[in-house]
This record gives C-alpha cells, structure tokens and sequence, in this order.
C-alpha cells in the first residue's frame, strides 16, 4: 500500500510510524514544509491517560517520549494574592521540538520516507491509495474541499500569546492578574530540564483596551514580563515565532469542527483516492485542556486500529475511523468548549473567594468532578469541603470533634428570606396528569409525600393552573376551587407532619400549549372533544396543522388573567406552601410573552425585551405583594430558545435582572420547549451553564436543572458556584428516595432518615460498603485473574 501524509506534525509523523511497524513492505512518505527543526510554540501536555494509550500503539517511541518528559502531579492557581494547591492530577510535558525529533527519528529507523521543505498538495501527490491531510490549523486541503469536509470555524473571544521562560515551575501554574484593562490570565509549565511554556491570555476587548494590538513584539512581551513579574522571579520571556512581528503574536483561538473526514477524490480514470482529515486539520481543542496534540496521536492511533481491523476494505476502515474519531473528538470539544468559556470570562468568577475560584477553575471542563477531585487530591478537597460547609453556617469545628466528616456541598443547609432547605435538592415539578377537575388526590399526595420522606430539602408541585382554562390538561391540578385549597392543605400538612422537607407550589398559565392530552395518550396532542379557547401573547399554533390556534390576550383578558394568579396565590398562602414559583418558560402563557418567536404584539407588551417582559413582571409583582414576606418566590425561565431569533443566554440574563429588581428570590433556570424548530444540544447537565452565567452576571441565585442525574453532579454544582441549588426530575420519578440513596453511595452517612426507614439505611450502606470493596479487590486483579472471575472459574 501507498501513502502519503501532507504535514509533518504530530498526526503524520506517528500514523506513518504506526503504520510502517505493522507493514513494512508499505510505501510511506511523510512530507513536511519546514525544515526538520522548526517548530513554532514551546512546550505540549498529556495526561497520564495520553501515556498509556502511546506506550500500547508503540512502546519504543512512548519509552523515549516518557524519558523526555517533566511529570508533575500538581496544579497552582494564583488569585488575588492568594496560593492555592491541588494534588494528584498527572501530567506531563515535552517541547515540541523535542517530540518531534523523537518520532520523525523513529520513522526514520522503521523506513518511513521524510521529505522537508516541500510544499506540497494532494494534487501533487501521484499514485498514492491513501493520503493522509494532516496539514494543520489552517489547512489547505480542507479549505480545498470544504464542500465536502463542512468545516465549523469558531473564532474564540480571548488573545493569547505563546511564550518560554527559563524559570522552571514545579507545579501546572495558573496566575491571575487585575490590570484597569481587565482581567489576564497565565498558563505556565515546565516541559523540560531549562525551559517552562508561558501563555498569557485575555480577552480581546481588554487586549485592545491595554494597546497591546498597537505594541511592537519586543513592548507586548515586556508589559507581560512586568504583568507577571511576581512569578518570573526575574527570569525573560521570549518568543521563539521569529516569523511573526508586532501584535500578529497574539492570536485568537479557532474552534474547528469538522462535519465530515474524507474526500474521495476521482482520477480522469475514475479511480477514486481517500484525503483524510487528521489532527489539527480536522479538529481544533483548547490550549486550556491540553488536548491539540493528544487528539492528533489518538486520531494516527485509531486510523492504524481500524485499517488493521478491516484489511483490504479501505473503505469500511475509513467509516470505522470517524464514527469512533467524531465520537471521542466531540468529547473532548466539549469539555474544551467549557474551559475555553471559563477563560474568556475571568470576570464573571473574579467576585469569588480565592477557594471557590480555585475549585471552579479545576472543575471548569466538567471533565473532572467532585468526587474525581476527592480521588485525585483527598486532603484538598475535604478542605475546601469544610470551608464551603462553614460558609453555609454548619459548625465545622463541632463536626469534627464528634468525628463526622464535613458536609458534602449537596448537604449543606440554604437560607432564603425565612425559609431554611436542609440541603441543596429539589425534587422537580413534573407533570403528573393525575388530577380530576383540577383537584390534587391521593395520588399527589403519594407523589409527592415519598419525595419528601426521601431525603429532598424541597419537593414542588407540578404546574398548577390559575383557572380551569390554564391547564395544559383535564388533568392537570388548579389552584382555583375551594375544593383545590382542601385537597393541597391535606397535602402540605402530610409533608410538614412527616418530614423535615418543604413544600412549593409552581402556578402558571398554559397558554397556547393548553387544551391537550395527557402525556401518555399524545403529548401535546389537542383533545378528541371539549376542548377550549386559548390564549397566548400573539395567535399561535404550537405544532404546525394540529394544535388548536390560540388567539391573542387582549388588555381586559390579560388584567382577568393578573387577577387569577393572585387568587391563587393567595390560596396557596392559606394553604401553608413554603415556596411559590411563577412558571414563566417553556413556551406557556408568561414565555409566550418573552420570547419574540411568540410575540409579535404591537402594542406595551411586544417589541423590545423591556416591553416583552411587561407583562410577566406585572404578574409577578401582584403575587409578590400578596405573598408573605418572609417566604421566597422563584420565577422559572427558558434561558434559550435553541431556535435562531429566540431568547439567548444574553436575554436570559437581562431577564434575571428585571425579576430580581422586581423582588424575586431566585431563577429557576430552564431552557427549550417554546418552539418545536428547537435543535437543543444535550449532554451532562447541559442546562447548567446558563444557570451558571445568570447567577454569576445577574447577581441573583438559581437553580440548576437538566440531566442531573448523581450527588457528584450536584456537588459539582454547587461547589463551583454555577447554582445554589438542584432539581432533580426523572431520578426523583425512578427512586422517590434518591437524595438518601446517593448519600450512601458517596459515603456520606450523616444524613436523617425518616424513623420508619432507619432500618433501611444501614442494611443499603452495608450493601454499598461492600460493592465497594469488591469493586477495590477486582481493580487489584490481574487481566487474567478478572477473566477467570467473569467465567467462573476462581
């Protein structure tokens, strides 16, 4: 087989290597434009993880590289005068040029042909089956046939620059520095036995506002040198980019994501030749997370798998490749994307306290986790631990002289006007579709009893509707009848009576979505019969040519409306509820005001975002004055429309705003469901971050919701300072008792449980206490000896 890689970087000098070591009769030439020893940039990272994966695609170049490489396990955050210092994390780094000569030398030795100085493209490459793009960051072949490849370029906010330094760091060092500009940011490593990388970072406004896009080379790297002096200990920074001049050194980051990985490209005989994406050419992660150079190996290293795994099907192997590749690239993107975030807005965390900032800044790719940072750094963590329980008011000092260990974030207790949650989970509103005539029955009041015996600080009705014609459903619960007061007043006592949890109400509007089936008969589906007039901010129909078309709320029906959340409320007051929140999100009656895929109005309450949220601050400072004082109200909001033209995170945050001047207590932050054109993008807790940014720019505590599944998400969460507190919905739906389950799971046994279920409590921390070990005693087994056990046979 012939290949040709174009670049020799990373991607294709180790494809080439890996390749030749499994055929040898192979015909591979790797050709670069530079000459063997350039190299722009100072040093690279990999985790220990990186390692592995190297030392078993080949153990003679991975042996070399590991010999080169400086080990560190700790990180060092420098904030507002302020050391911090976390353990465990294992990295390591190399110079560029130094891994470069390692595997362009082992190709050498295996027969794989180098060319240097040549440009060269696919075009010129003449009877090869396989050529390999691996031409970088600005690469050429993808620009050539982007029609095909569909390259995604996001060209990131933040300015950074790459620079060395001969004063040698023992830890990975981030250091943070206020100028009057803003904020700056360094990342410094040492990579070998005289030289540390030293990135300095900022965003562009701030660079722009410090002159440095008018500096000479020479000035910008002097104003770092005297920005960072403190950690310099007098040692220079230089450049070693001798190609660049002036501010073109600092560059802005670009995101690239690439759709698809493989051109075919056809010969005048109709012969047809792969040009496959690798590396940087294909995609693009952080410098933040240390990923560029780590995504280019594991591509060369897949690349060799899957050809191997389909010999003489170039084709299959090629599909092979990138449906793993994208797969695991995106991954890392991810969590890349979530970093990069963290660092363009420095600001939005510069209030915390050094501790908090430090723990956000080690979380901030979500890829580490609380109880990862727990295995990673024990003693750091349950210091920081203490410091956080004590800043919630728990007598830390008190705790450990009886021998408990602090608090866990998600078991920290939370204060409110009057109301005090013991801990920092809510058991979600969920519809439950159960209610007859808008009555809350026995069903509710299992529902929502067992959530709270369950362990939850507060379990929240479902949306309860402020007049027969609000609801989404027949059978959906109102808050309109004296018949609802008695039914909720049963409920609410029970709660009181027999937990230690509290109980909210969320009342709302359903607007255009209203007049539907329950869930299980066709979701959002109008009824067969009996169905009634809706209303909404502007005509609507919710599901293009099946929805019922609802009509828009005039002045008068808009005042009636007012006064039915009042009513409510004031039920709700006399039913003894300790928490209302005003449902103003997922495309019911107070959304359909917000967002302008829903609001076309003419008049006070349509146009600009101040008109739009007229009317919800209306109802909501009509609740607020008949609520009592000393007990919260949260108001829910989508904080993105997922839809183009929709509320943006940058609406969600000026929406928090007028509700916080307007008296509310907390965000409850939510996103979608206003229209169906809506292309959300999922994950782990993919929500959180628009909680997070709200909190952080509004200035006003929120809830988290989405895809919180485990204690280590919540106490993520909420140790980072992206929320105050976590709802919980389909776990809770699965194991009424899931706050009490997922404090055994982490070892976290200081925890009340009902008198009736302490039984129950030591049998399931027995339980885990001994998957626990077993789980430690197969870890310590010998591949080998794991599979005897799978089998049976020990």
């Amino acid at each position: 087989m012939r290949i040709v890689c174009i670049g020799g970087g990373p991607a294709g000098l180790y494809f080439g290597l890996l390749m030749k070591r499994r055929h040898p009769d192979y015909e591979i030439t790797v050709i670069e434009r530079n000459r063997p020893y350039d190299t722009f940039g100072w040093g690279v990272v990999f985790s220990d993880q990186t390692l592995g994966n190297l030392r078993a695609a080949d153990p003679e170049s991975a042996a070399e590289i590991l010999d080169a490489f400086n080990h560190w396990d700790d990180i060092e955050i420098h904030f507002r005068e302020r050391s911090i210092r976390s353990s465990g994390h294992g990295f390591c780094g190399i110079g560029r040029k130094r891994l470069l000569n390692i595997l362009q030398a082992r190709c050498e030795q295996l027969g794989v042909k180098l060319v240097f100085e040549t440009q060269m493209s696919d075009d010129d490459v003449l009877d090869a089956d396989l050529i390999i793009a691996a031409d970088g960051l600005n690469s050429a072949t993808r620009q050539k046939y982007a029609a095909t490849y569909q390259p995604d370029i996001d060209l990131r906010d933040c300015r950074f620059v790459w620079l060395g330094t001969s004063k040698l760091f023992d830890a990975f060092t981030f250091a943070f520095e206020e100028t009057e500009f803003g904020w700056f940011q360094a990342h410094a490593y040492r990579f070998d036995d005289n030289t540390s990388t030293f990135i300095v970072e900022t965003p562009e406004h701030v660079w722009k506002a410090a002159g440095l896009d008018e500096m000479s080379k020479e000035d910008s790297i002097a104003f770092c040198e005297k920005l960072f002096a403190r950690y310099l200990d007098g040692h220079a920074l230089r450049s070693n980019a001798s190609h660049l001049r002036g501010s073109s050194q600092w560059i802005r980051f670009p995101r690239v994501v690439s759709r698809e990985w493989v051109h075919w490209k056809s010969d005048a005989h109709g012969e047809q030749t792969p040009v496959v994406l690798m590396g940087d050419a294909a995609h693009t992660a952080h410098f933040s997370i240390g990923s560029g150079t780590k995504l280019a190996l594991e591509d060369a290293i897949e690349l060799a798998n899957s050809m191997e795994a389909h010999p003489g099907d170039l084709r299959a192997a090629l599909d092979h490749y990138t449906s793993v590749r994208s797969v695991d690239v995106l991954r890392i993107q991810n969590a890349a994307r979530n970093s990069t975030e963290w660092f363009e807005h420095v600001d939005r965390y510069a209030k915390f306290e050094p501790e908090q900032f430090a723990y956000s800044l080690l979380t901030r790719s979500q890829r580490i986790s609380h109880e990862n940072l727990r295995d990673r750094d024990a003693h750091y963590l349950g210091g920081f631990e203490s410091w956080l329980a004590e800043r919630a008011g728990v007598n830390v000092n008190a705790r450990a002289a009886a021998g408990h260990r602090p608090a866990p974030p998600m078991f920290t207790p939370f204060t409110v006007r009057g109301v005090t949650l013991k801990n920092r989970v809510i058991v979600s509103p969920m519809a439950q579709y159960s209610a007859h005539d808008g009555v809350a029955g026995d069903y509710h009041l299992m529902h929502l009893g067992a959530r709270a015996m369950g362990g939850a600080a507060l379990v929240m009705t479902e949306m309860t509707c402020v007049s027969p014609e609000a609801r989404i459903t027949p059978a959906c619960p109102g808050m309109y009848a004296p018949e609802h007061l008695q039914a909720w007043q049963r409920i609410v006592g029970f709660v009181h009576a027999n937990s230690d949890a509290k109980i909210g109400i969320q009342l709302g509007h359903s607007g255009a979505k209203g007049s539907t089936r329950v869930a299980w008969e066709g979701i959002d589906q109008p009824l067969d019969e009996g169905n009634w007039p809706l209303v909404s901010a502007s005509p609507q129909q919710y599901l293009r040519g099946v929805s019922q078309h609802s009509h828009a709320a005039s002045v008068a029906e808009l005042r009636e409306i007012e006064a039915q959340f009042v009513r409510s409320t004031q039920m709700a007051a006399e039913a003894g509820f300790d928490w209302l929140e005003l449902h103003c999100a997922h495309g019911y009656l107070l959304s359909s005001f917000l967002s302008p895929l829903t609001n076309q109005r003419t008049d006070d309450y349509g146009g600009s975002l101040e008109n739009r949220l007229r009317y919800p601050l209306q109802v909501f400072k009509a609740i607020r004055a008949v609520w009592p004082d000393d007990k919260p109200i949260s108001v829910r909001i989508s904080a993105h429309d997922w839809v183009e033209g929709g509320i943006t995170p940058d609406d969600a945050v000026q929406i928090a705003r007028a509700f916080k001047a307007a008296g509310a207590d907390m965000i409850d932050v939510s996103s979608g469901q206003v229209s169906k054109d809506e292309k959300p993008v999922y994950g782990r807790m993919f929500q959180t971050p628009f909680a997070d940014r709200i909190r952080n720019e509004a200035g006003i505590a929120t809830i988290a919701v989405g895809a919180i599944s485990e204690a280590d998400h919540v106490n993520g969460i909420i140790a980072a300072g992206r929320a105050d507190l976590c709802a919980v919905a389909r776990p809770h739906l699965a194991n009424p008792a899931w706050t009490l389950g997922e404090a055994a799971k982490i070892g976290y046994f200081d925890v009340k449980w009902p008198n009736q279920y302490t039984a129950a409590k030591t049998q399931l921390e027995r339980n885990i206490e001994r998957e626990r070990a077993a789980a430690a005693a197969v870890a310590g087994l010998s591949p080998l000896e794991r599979a005897q056990r799978a089998e049976g046979t020990v």
